[in-house]
């Protein structure tokens, strides 16, 4: 009978411990929230997600420039989306806060804004305003599309390689202990089954 008391307290520091390792891993790996952004002509989107594709909704995002100032405030819709007109010519640092300390930022770098709002090719657009006559070759114009693909596809890439986690998973996490507490109630079971003979 003594044996199979300390079996039953040591089952029950097992859980105990294992709900423990659980709880300090769940934040980190179950709400883990991304943000990324991109510019389209004088406007930024945004998309906030938490890890499991559940979209951030009603969540704060706060816009910074390069020094630190901040521009402008905003909360995320039903499909964790907002948008904004680009407040100022700088490098901006967009904060998304979704609660409970899960907190994300991307950079969108001036380059980038100069680049998407056309206003590097603003100077050439107002001198080439006279019609030209000069058709493009089949090779400048995939060029043309393969530029264009490669500046709209630059922050879902960014957002793909931010994204991927480290270490196990919840479902990994959890498996692995009901693993082990499968084992050893098979354990038991035939420890048990070996005294009544």
């Amino acid at each position: 009978m003594e044996k199979g008391h300390n079996i039953q307290i040591y089952l029950i520091i097992l859980f105990l411990a294992s709900i423990l390792v659980i709880s300090n891993n769940l934040p980190a790996l179950a709400h883990k929230v991304i943000i990324f952004a991109w510019v389209e002509g004088d406007t930024i989107f945004t998309e906030s997600k938490f890890s499991g594709g559940k979209e951030a909704i009603n969540s704060q995002v706060i816009v910074f420039d390069r020094e630190g100032k901040q521009l402008l405030e905003g909360k995320t819709n039903n499909k964790g989306e907002f948008s904004f007109k680009i407040p100022k010519l700088t490098d901006l640092r967009i904060v998304l806060n979704a609660g409970m300390g899960h907190k994300a930022e991307w950079t969108i770098l001036e380059s980038e804004i100069k680049e998407s709002s056309g206003i590097l090719g603003s100077r050439r657009t107002a001198e080439s305003s006279q019609p030209i006559a000069v058709g493009l070759s089949k090779e400048e114009i995939k060029e043309l599309i393969e530029e264009s693909l490669d500046r709209k596809l630059r922050p879902i890439v960014r957002m793909i390689t931010e994204s991927q986690s480290k270490g196990p998973s919840v479902t990994e996490i959890v498996g692995g202990i009901g693993y082990i507490f499968g084992l050893m109630g098979v354990a038991i079971y035939f420890r048990n089954r070996g005294r009544k003979r």
